[in-house]
């Protein structure tokens, strides 16, 4: 029995579309650290002060608000190259080429002389990155059947991950031993593994909704009305009307809880730039050692779900995460302590992982099954935007009143979370979702 379950876990990961997703959620990941924290550390290496540092965070808003496009990426078809490689692939090799040649545009800026220009890449490189999502997430769920798409995101995630590693302390360690450009056209052609991808991979079947005869205008109006209804009206008064008086705790909840940590994120690795550190050392500790624990304090979080449930692990995540920027307080006080910096960071990717991790499955048990794809869209730009916009201030904290305030003022942002989700789990008990 062991040997024919290993046979059909083999079988099933070779799939060529299966395989397929490990290389497509690599070239995913690749351009999200390369817009965020990593570009962080090149601003902050080539001397651009923090508060600007903290403004050039606000390109990650992209990514919160590429519902508003998807519509087009989905239904509009681009000449020539749509009947070459099908919908998804015409729009997928579109956006990998943009990302590579976003990332090769700020290899060749110079940062010191037109910053402005390294900015106005970087918007256009998260752009793109963002369309690339949107179209990887439609070929996941069309490429294969159901029974498949644990396989499917299971790729995907480990694809995504190693990318993360290699935009993080591959980049770093790039920049420490070449030059930070360098760094950024060796990432511009690791995107060679989606581009390649895109174009061996075959395109999935899709259900090509008929036009209507141009005589029944009433009808195909009254049709494009319900539509819209569907679509966008219903899916917001079934979570209200399924949550009731809950609805806008559980809202606001969701736009708070990630505060504390994409705050403290942005100024992450400008900190440990300014404390002494060198990137082979931050790469080792903070990109590869903080990776593990990452993934160590996700596990940890799905198993207490299954145990605790929910909410008590949410706020166990929302109490660590910021908790652990007072321990980047003690750190700005003693200096560059490598071994307090490895202890320092694998707190806190622990306390990330964990809160990450059940945060989702917090998400994932608020959508209805009729409305899932929707909901949970909406839910995640809801999480991401409020976080980014409030982190473009970082900066501004850090030159004003220096890192260890900074880092106090990154923890009681988290409050607000911790006091919801307590308010909540009172609520709950009384009236369960």
């Amino acid at each position: 029995m062991g040997a024919v379950n290993w046979r059909t876990v083999c079988s099933l990961y070779a799939q060529p579309r299966v395989l397929g997703m490990l290389f497509l959620g690599f070239s995913a990941g690749l351009p999200y650290l390369l817009v965020f924290s990593t570009l962080s550390a090149w601003l902050r290496d080539e001397g651009v002060a923090n508060t600007v540092i903290g403004f050039f965070s606000w390109v990650g808003v992209t990514y919160s608000i590429k519902v508003f496009w998807s519509p087009v990426v989905d239904r509009v078809p681009l000449p020539w190259l749509t009947r070459w490689l099908g919908k998804r692939r015409s729009w997928m090799l579109v956006a990998q080429l943009g990302i590579v040649g976003g990332l090769l545009a700020m290899a060749n800026t110079d940062i010191a002389q037109h910053l402005a220009w390294c900015a106005l890449f970087a918007v256009g490189v998260a752009f793109c990155s963002a369309t690339q999502d949107i179209v990887i997430d439609a070929y996941r769920i069309e490429a294969v059947k159901l029974e498949f798409q644990g396989a499917m995101a299971a790729m995907y995630v480990l694809g995504y991950r190693l990318a993360l590693l290699s935009a993080g302390a591959g980049a770093f360690y790039l920049a420490e031993f070449f030059s930070w450009p360098m760094a950024y056209r060796v990432m511009a052609a690791a995107m060679l593994v989606g581009l390649l991808a895109t174009l061996r991979l075959s395109e999935p079947e899709h259900t090509t909704p008929p036009c209507p005869p141009k005589n029944e205008t009433p009808r195909s109006v009254h049709r494009f009305l319900q539509t819209v209804s569907s679509a966008v009206i219903h899916p917001f008064t079934e979570f209200f009307t399924r949550t009731g008086g809950l609805a806008w705790s559980i809202l606001l909840l969701v736009a708070v809880y990630k505060m504390s940590d994409v705050t403290m994120g942005v100024m992450a690795n400008p900190f440990y730039l300014d404390l002494g550190f060198s990137k082979a050392e931050i790469a080792q500790v903070s990109k590869i050692f903080g990776f593990f624990m990452t993934i160590f304090g996700a596990a940890l979080g799905g198993v207490m779900v299954m145990k605790y449930g929910i909410l008590r692990p949410l706020l166990l995540g929302a109490v660590m995460v910021a908790s652990t920027n007072l321990l980047f307080a003690w750190l700005a006080v003693n200096g560059p302590d490598l071994g307090l910096l490895a202890a320092v960071i694998s707190v806190d990717n622990l306390s990330g992982g964990l809160a990450g991790s059940v945060f989702i499955a917090y998400l994932s048990s608020l959508t209805s099954r009729e409305h899932t794809a929707t909901q949970y869209a909406l839910f995640t730009s809801l999480m991401t935007l409020p976080a980014q916009l409030l982190g473009g201030f970082s900066g501004i904290i850090v030159d004003t009143y220096g890192y260890l305030a900074f880092f106090v003022y990154s923890a009681s942002v988290g409050l607000p979370a911790i006091l919801l989700l307590i308010r909540l789990m009172r609520k709950m008990a009384k009236q369960p979702v």
